[in-house]
C-alpha cells in the first residue's frame, strides 16, 4: 500500500462523519459563510473545529486558506466554492467540496486527504509532499509542480478529467493519475516520480528527457489502488476511470538528474 492510499483509508471515517451530518441536514459543527471576508470565514471555521472533529462550512464563496494546516482526526465537508490555497500545509485531515475548487488546491500539503466533486484550478498540490488528492473533473494548468517524496511519503493526484498544461512541471516525486487528455509540455523537467496517463501522448509531445511506456507489473498495485479509491469517491457521479490498469501507459524521467550535464561537477 502506497502511503497516499494509506492516507486515503485513514481519513475515509473522517470525511465520511462529515457528509453523513451534510445528508442528515444537521451537524455537531456547522458553519454558513456567504459573503464573510476570508479571515472571518477563517475564524468561523477554527472556532466551530475546536468544538468538534467534523464541521459542515454551507455557502462557501471564494474564501482563501479554508482547511489551512488541518490535522489528522479532523474534516471539513464544504458546499460551493472555496477559495484559493483550499488545505494548504494539510497535515492529515480530510476535506471534501460538493462544487469546484480554485488555484492552489493542496499547496505544499503534507498529509491527508481532498476530494473535490467538480473541477479545480492551476497549480494543484504545489510543492505537495503527502497525502492524496481525488478530482472527478479537470484541471487548469501545472497540476503537480514541484511534487516531491522522502522515504515512505509519496504524495498522489488523481484527475479524472483533462489537465491543462505543464502537468507535473519539474516534478521530483509522488504520483499523478490522469483520466482524460493533458495539455502540452507534461512533465516539463521532471526528475522524479510517475505520471499514469490513460491516453498515451504522441511522439512528438513527449518531452526530451522522459520516456513513456505501458505500465509494468510493478506499476499495477500503485495504479489500482489509486483508481480503487477515485471509483469509491465518485461511485454515483460518472462512469468508473477504473477497469484494467495494464492498459494504462507511465511517464518517467530518463535520468534523476536531468541537468547534470549543465554542471561541471
Amino acid at each position: 500500500m502506497t502511503d497516499a492510499t494509506h492516507t486515503l483509508d485513514a481519513g475515509k471515517a473522517e470525511a465520511a462523519a462529515g457528509t453523513a451530518a451534510l445528508a442528515g441536514g444537521t451537524a455537531t459543527g456547522e458553519v454558513t459563510l456567504g459573503l464573510a471576508h476570508f479571515k472571518e470565514a477563517n475564524e468561523q471555521v477554527r472556532k466551530a473545529l475546536a468544538g468538534t472533529d467534523a464541521v459542515v462550512v454551507r455557502d462557501a464563496n471564494a474564501q482563501r486558506y479554508l482547511g489551512c494546516a488541518l490535522p489528522a482526526g479532523k474534516s471539513l465537508d464544504i458546499l460551493g466554492t472555496p477559495g484559493n490555497d483550499l488545505g494548504c500545509y494539510l497535515d492529515g485531515g480530510a476535506i471534501v467540496v460538493h462544487g469546484n475548487g480554485q488555484d492552489q488546491v493542496g499547496n505544499t500539503m503534507n498529509d491527508g486527504a481532498i476530494v473535490v466533486h467538480g473541477r479545480i484550478g492551476d497549480a494543484a498540490g504545489y510543492a505537495m509532499r503527502g497525502g492524496t488528492i481525488l478530482v472527478r473533473g479537470d484541471c487548469g494548468w501545472r497540476a503537480g509542480i514541484h511534487m516531491k517524496e522522502y522515504a515512505g511519503k509519496r504524495p498522489a493526484i488523481v484527475i479524472g478529467g483533462d489537465a491543462g498544461a505543464f502537468l507535473g512541471e519539474y516534478m521530483a516525486g509522488g504520483v499523478i493519475v490522469i483520466g482524460g487528455t493533458p495539455g502540452d509540455y507534461v512533465g516539463t523537467g521532471m526528475h522524479g516520480g510517475v505520471i499514469y496517463l490513460r491516453h498515451p501522448l504522441s511522439t512528438e509531445r513527449i518531452m526530451d528527457g522522459l520516456i513513456q511506456e505501458l505500465v509494468g507489473d510493478e506499476d499495477i498495485p500503485q495504479l489500482a489502488a489509486l483508481l480503487a479509491a477515485y471509483d469509491e469517491a465518485f461511485a454515483s457521479e460518472g462512469p468508473p476511470l477504473g477497469g484494467d490498469p495494464g492498459s494504462w501507459y507511465c511517464l518517467r524521467a530518463a535520468s534523476a538528474r536531468p541537468y547534470g550535464g549543465l554542471y561541471a561537477h
